[in-house]
């Protein structure tokens, strides 16, 4: 009933109101979460370099975000059976990330649940079933991935969960990405008409924004696994609901600038550990954050620069779904920036590595 009410509200209304309360609920119920992890025993205890904090701080921060994109999308977004194949495959991520703030389960274990609960998502229609051709001599525009959708669509979510993950190692640097990749992927579904993805993404920023102010260096609370793979898992499936149908020839770009800090980030430290001859999966301090605070520069610092590339790829991907004109030489520069930043930040040496 109040769904059919708010469903004759203008869309741009319904999009700030999911944006409001998502963002209310996210900041009343981090406290709540807090109260819960020291409770609960999940509290994050710095015992090694990875680490950037120096006192024990609490997880399960995620619940709060969660909660906030929970309560928002309910009330303002309609459950078709693509959102409520995400739902339950978002909600079986965010109980493994419960259990892994708790007890550090093996990662193994939580590689097969996050291959479960992305299985849901694409069994409900959240599929990718065409790609946008990277050749722009070719006469076809796409390609139809055929039998391809499936194992394709999986491996998208699950890596996009992960990498999210995996750039959540400074105050507020994982949950003030996710907020800039959903307003960017708000203001593009905005621009294409696309009032269901609008008022996802508007959902998802609300319940980022209202976690911020917990979040910022000095971090009271951690969003932990709880919260990251579950903004991964919510971006990667909204992601092939509003990007992967773009049938223009420039828009494979999009969903990785979107997603580009994540995807750079983990693809980089994935490529160093294998030319190391280290395991590709272990956790180590070759992040582009952990290089960043190698450079010299602090918390508050390092995450004010990953935000402005995070904002300048959004930017760029805001383009390419905009003005025609401007398409090629943007993603030029786009790629020129980012090839200048893996060079300074990953291939050549730093004061303190001499």
């Amino acid at each position: 009933m109040l769904l059919t009410l708010l469903e004759n509200i203008p869309t741009i209304l319904r999009i700030g109101l999911a944006l409001i309360v998502a963002m209310l609920v996210s900041w009343i119920m981090t406290p709540v979460a807090k109260g819960l992890a020291h409770k609960m025993g999940a509290v994050d205890i710095p015992k090694d370099e990875r680490r950037m904090h120096n006192e024990p701080i609490p997880r399960l921060g995620g619940m709060a975000i969660f909660l906030g994109f929970l309560c928002s999308a309910l009330l303002f977004i309609p459950l078709t059976e693509q959102i409520r194949g995400m739902l339950m495959g978002g909600i079986a991520v965010v109980i493994l990330g419960m259990f892994d703030d708790i007890y550090a389960l093996s990662a193994k274990l939580k590689l097969l649940v996050q291959l479960l609960a992305a299985s849901i998502a694409v069994y409900h229609g959240n599929v990718i079933e065409v790609l946008s051709n990277p050749n722009i001599f070719s006469e076809n525009l796409h390609w139809d991935v055929g039998i391809l959708s499936v194992p394709l669509s999986i491996l998208w979510i699950v890596g996009i969960t992960n990498a999210v993950n995996l750039i959540d190692g400074l105050d507020g640097l994982a949950v003030g990405v996710a907020a800039i990749s959903s307003i960017t992927l708000l203001i593009i579904a905005m621009q294409v008409s696309d009032g269901l993805v609008a008022l996802l993404m508007a959902a998802l920023a609300g319940s980022c924004i209202g976690f911020m102010p917990y979040n910022l260096n000095p971090a009271k609370i951690f969003m932990g696994d709880t919260g990251s793979t579950f903004l991964g898992f919510v971006l990667a499936t909204v992601s092939i609901q509003g990007l992967f149908k773009f049938y223009t020839v420039i828009s494979f770009a999009v969903p990785f600038l979107l997603l580009g800090l994540p995807i750079f980030d983990t693809s980089f430290a994935i490529i160093r550990r294998i030319l190391k001859g280290q395991n590709p999966m272990k956790a180590d301090r070759s992040h582009v954050h952990h290089k960043l605070i190698d450079m010299g520069m602090n918390q508050k610092q390092a995450v004010a620069i990953l935000y402005v590339i995070s904002a300048l790829l959004g930017l760029t991907a805001v383009i390419l779904t905009s003005n025609v004109k401007l398409k090629a030489l943007v993603l030029l520069l786009a790629l020129l920036i980012a090839s200048v930043i893996a060079y300074r930040i990953y291939l050549s040496d730093t004061t303190n590595q001499k």
